[in-house]
């Protein structure tokens, strides 16, 4: 079985003075991160420069977790969490409300944000629901929308603002390794729990392969289905991480 094991706190919840903290209420998020302690200083980054990824045919640009994290402390992007809403309610980011991909269906369609807010939404996977949502968010106008770059468990890992019921859980990490059709390529594989709001998205590689990421704290024993473009897999968590998914 693939997994590795990682706590969900990885460090001080006032890391780089950001107030406000692990298991902290956000009852009615708006966006933005919590008010500072200290504001850091101004500085130039040239967004024009990141890497970008190709979402249904539209171009994400991908933001770096340190850029982020300057913006989210000086308040200056609102975040918008694309993931399922189990996987909400047990951690997310401060102020982040739940929108998920694609289109927001479920949560927060982010309607009343204005179209030239800065916007980072972000997944654990490390950026593929999180560029579906951003792609959508584009589509539709937002002139400056991005998709965390290293995904959730790097700002976990770093120890920032997290909110949620289990922000505390131990967690392992399942890799789901699986073949498509390499006419695919690019296009992408879902991973949804049957009986829960949890969802993981990864690309077709131009050969065919492909490999979902999921942290979770719950039984391998949990059904998990697994929809490519040409079959739809269903099984227990243990069996799709102990064989390659295949139609």
């Amino acid at each position: 079985m693939n997994r590795r094991t990682f706590l969900a706190i990885g460090g001080a919840a006032t890391l780089g003075g950001v107030a406000g903290c692990l298991g902290s209420d956000d009852s009615d998020p708006d966006g933005y991160g919590p008010e500072p302690e200290t504001v850091p200083e101004e500085r130039s980054i040239d967004t024009g420069s990141y890497q970008t990824q190709t979402f249904e045919g539209v171009t994400v640009p991908l933001a770096p977790i340190d850029d982020v994290f300057y913006w989210y402390q000086r308040q200056e992007a609102r975040i918008a969490d694309a993931r399922g809403s189990d996987q909400y309610e047990q951690a997310h980011i401060v102020g982040a409300p739940l929108s998920p991909a694609p289109d927001g269906e479920g949560g927060d369609s982010l309607d009343d944000w204005d179209t030239d807010d800065r916007i980072v939404t972000y997944c654990g996977c490390p950026h593929h629901l999180s560029g579906l949502r951003a792609a959508w968010l584009i589509d539709e106008g937002y002139e400056e929308v991005y998709a965390l770059d290293e995904g959730f468990g790097a700002w976990i890992d770093r120890g920032y603002p997290l909110a949620g019921s289990a922000v505390s859980a131990e967690r392992e990490t399942y890799e789901i390794q699986g073949w498509s059709d390499p006419a695919y390529a690019g296009e992408m594989v879902m991973l949804e729990q049957v009986d829960a709001d949890r969802l993981e998205a990864a690309p077709i590689a131009d050969d065919g392969s492909y490999t979902l990421q999921l942290h979770y704290g719950g039984s391998t024993d949990s059904r998990f289905r697994v929809e490519a473009p040409d079959y739809t897999v269903e099984g227990t968590l243990a069996a799709l991480t102990s064989d390659v998914v295949t139609g």
